[in-house]
């Protein structure tokens, strides 16, 4: 939609251009539609043109979820929305393997990038600590590159170090506790500053910090918030709004919209300086496979664990397989299927 819009109707953009934010998109942490989003809006107005098109690319979508988390929160326990959920759930849960599939075909260059992907997956199993994990899928990314240039006596750069050094104190944002606007806040920013690859990763973040670790939310709740960043237009990391309102109410969703996005802004905003050094170097882009094949593992696994609580009786399997077959073999939009679930739910459990 963005090059038809930009490029192709507008002429705001070369095609060259285009593809040029966009490859700088994905290589950053974040949610890759709104930081392209942002990298137009600063190409064309600077500072100016970078908050106003962040925001109005994702305000709207927030101001939706909002809404609709206001209604799930009053009315949620009424046969007829249960009924919707309880078909969305399983769909959800295919959509994520269809995205896992179509990611992971590019992503997985070599053997040992499947490797990386397959250790990273064990050690999200054993309760490693997701950020660390893709700290340590980096690293393993970069791993042939470092053996060489240890073999062959050449200076191994100190990034590796920093980017240890850097994980802690971002991981000992989440402490568990009562719920606090600041702690809420501190969460969702935490999520927006490390999360790398497809929006659904976030599935990952949100289990490990929102249900395991602060038991906030149950896993049946995240996939209610999941469901809804599916049938609203806008980015997936609204999901933040509904789960923001939640758990705090009004003010929850705004610090939660806040924080998932704001990072974005920040590296967009640096990235002018940093994304030409990552470009040149072999061993920065070898650590991004590592990070984008982690960052899969988790994906499949969460999709694994949720689809515990979402296939719960046999009508749920065939709606998670039926769908998985309609997105992987037909290729059809998971907006009709999103429909077709909403409806087939309000009858059946209605």
């Amino acid at each position: 939609m963005m090059q038809d819009e930009f490029v192709a109707r507008r002429k705001w953009l070369t095609h060259e251009q285009f593809l040029d934010r966009l490859a700088a998109a994905n290589l950053l942490p974040g949610p890759s539609s709104t930081e392209m989003a942002i990298f137009v809006g600063y190409e064309k107005r600077g500072w100016a043109g970078l908050v106003t098109a962040g925001c109005c690319f994702i305000i709207p979508a927030a101001i939706m979820v909002a809404a609709i988390a206001s209604a799930y929160v009053r009315y949620g326990k009424l046969p007829q929305v249960n009924g919707i959920f309880y078909a969305l759930k399983p769909v959800v849960i295919a959509i994520v393997v269809q995205a896992i599939w179509k990611l992971a075909r590019p992503a997985v260059k070599t053997k040992w990038l499947a490797v990386v992907a397959v250790i990273s997956a064990l050690l999200y199993v054993g309760r490693v600590h997701e950020t660390l994990i893709l700290a340590i899928a980096a690293v393993l990314g970069a791993f042939p590159l470092l053996a060489h240039a240890f073999l062959t006596r050449k200076h191994v750069p100190t990034a590796l170090g920093f980017l240890f050094t850097a994980i802690r104190p971002v991981s000992a944002l989440v402490l568990t506790g009562p719920v606090s606007l600041a702690r809420l806040f501190l969460v969702f920013a935490k999520i927006g500053a490390v999360l790398f690859g497809s929006g659904y990763v976030l599935l990952a973040f949100l289990r490990a910090d929102l249900v395991d670790r602060l038991h906030w939310l149950t896993e049946h709740q995240l996939l209610d918030a999941v469901a809804v960043g599916q049938i609203t237009p806008g980015p997936v990391f609204t999901t933040a709004t509904f789960i923001g309102y939640l758990i705090a109410g009004g003010r929850g969703a705004t610090l939660a919209t806040i924080g998932i996005f704001a990072p974005a802004f920040f590296f967009v905003a640096l990235s002018g300086f940093i994304i030409p050094k990552i470009r040149k170097s072999k061993l920065a882009a070898s650590m991004l496979d590592g990070v984008v094949v982690g960052s899969l593992a988790l994906m499949g696994v969460v999709a694994w664990q949720l689809g515990r609580a979402a296939i719960v009786d046999i009508p749920t399997a065939l709606i998670t397989v039926a769908s998985a077959a309609l997105l992987l073999l037909l290729r059809i939009n998971s907006a009709w299927l999103i429909l077709a679930a909403a409806i087939f739910g309000w009858l059946y459990r209605g």
